[in-house]
């Protein structure tokens, strides 16, 4: 699908991807009354900081523009984009694919040379950073990531979990939910650890520099990067526990990483910003705010 858009308007990008990009309008500060638009600041015209909004399992767009709208009022452009669930759980090897698909996106938009946020809900918007992270380790002239924000993510796997996030995607007006999800999450394990099995054996046998990206909490646990990473989390989330994050967290600080962890209280999974609006946006702010403010020092933009 192609469009023609403006520096104000959404429009979806790709018929097979159905992402959506929205450009801040030259008077974001008068038309957001109150945005406190002085956590976030942008270098120049041409060099706006990007959010990369990825959402978790069955999220429809709706409820993400909710939190990138955050971004848009304090001026700074944003992309967004949820996997197709079948591809979360199922069909895994697209992901690589759809990785790939989102970096081209980033060069052809010209958006590289800008400062990049990702913003990653839940396990399956970990899981797609995860292969958006391998094509730009594979790329001849990576981007530089000076950002990234962990909603109610990484989690380990777990079949309880698993069971109440395919809930959750099902919705509880359809018949026989539980039934339908413990079957599901049953058959789910069971392919994923054959897959994982296939996979390792894979590896064993060939050297041709194939990675296996299937676990967002082990695989970003060891993830090579220099830029600061945010954890906003709640000990009342049912899908994943806080100690899982934590655990990450505290790991990833060992290994030199610039973590902040921010706990809210009886606060659901990816529903910390509707329980506590105004220190969900006092904390991703100020967060992006010390971002670039480290990244304009270290480039000199």
């Amino acid at each position: 699908m192609s469009a023609t858009y403006s520096r104000v308007d959404e429009f979806p990008m790709d018929d097979t991807l159905e992402y959506f990009i929205k450009f801040p309008s030259p008077n974001f500060k008068t038309e957001a009354p109150g945005a406190e638009s002085d956590y976030v600041f942008v270098c120049n015209e041409t060099n706006v900081p990007i959010v990369l909004l990825l959402g978790w399992a069955g999220c429809q767009d709706k409820y993400l523009m909710k939190y990138s709208k955050i971004y848009e009022d304090r001026g700074l452009i944003t992309i967004r984009y949820t996997a197709p669930v079948n591809n979360l759980f199922w069909k895994r090897k697209a992901m690589v694919q759809i990785g790939e698909k989102i970096l081209k996106l980033i060069y052809d938009m010209n958006f590289d040379s800008h400062p990049l946020i990702f913003h990653v809900f839940s396990n399956g918007g970990a899981f797609l950073y995860q292969h958006i992270a391998l094509a730009n380790r594979r790329s001849k002239r990576p981007v530089r990531i000076c950002g990234m924000i962990f909603d109610s993510a990484p989690g380990d796997r777990r079949i309880l979990g698993l069971f109440r996030a395919i809930s959750a995607i099902l919705g509880k007006e359809r018949r026989c939910n539980a039934l339908v999800s413990a079957f599901m999450a049953i058959s789910i394990i069971f392919l994923w650890t054959f897959e994982d099995s296939f996979n390792y054996l894979r590896n064993l046998v060939y050297s041709d520099g194939y990675e296996v990206q299937t676990n967002p909490s082990h695989n970003l646990k060891y993830e090579c990067n220099e830029w600061p990473q945010l954890f906003l989390y709640s000990k009342t989330d049912r899908l994943i526990p806080y100690t899982d994050i934590e655990k990450f967290a505290v790991y990833r600080q060992k290994c030199g990483t610039d973590v902040r962890m921010v706990c809210f209280d009886r606060s659901e999974h990816v529903k910390h910003y509707i329980r506590h609006p105004q220190e969900y946006i006092y904390s991703v702010c100020k967060f992006i705010n010390d971002c670039l403010a480290n990244h304009y020092n270290k480039f000199n933009c």
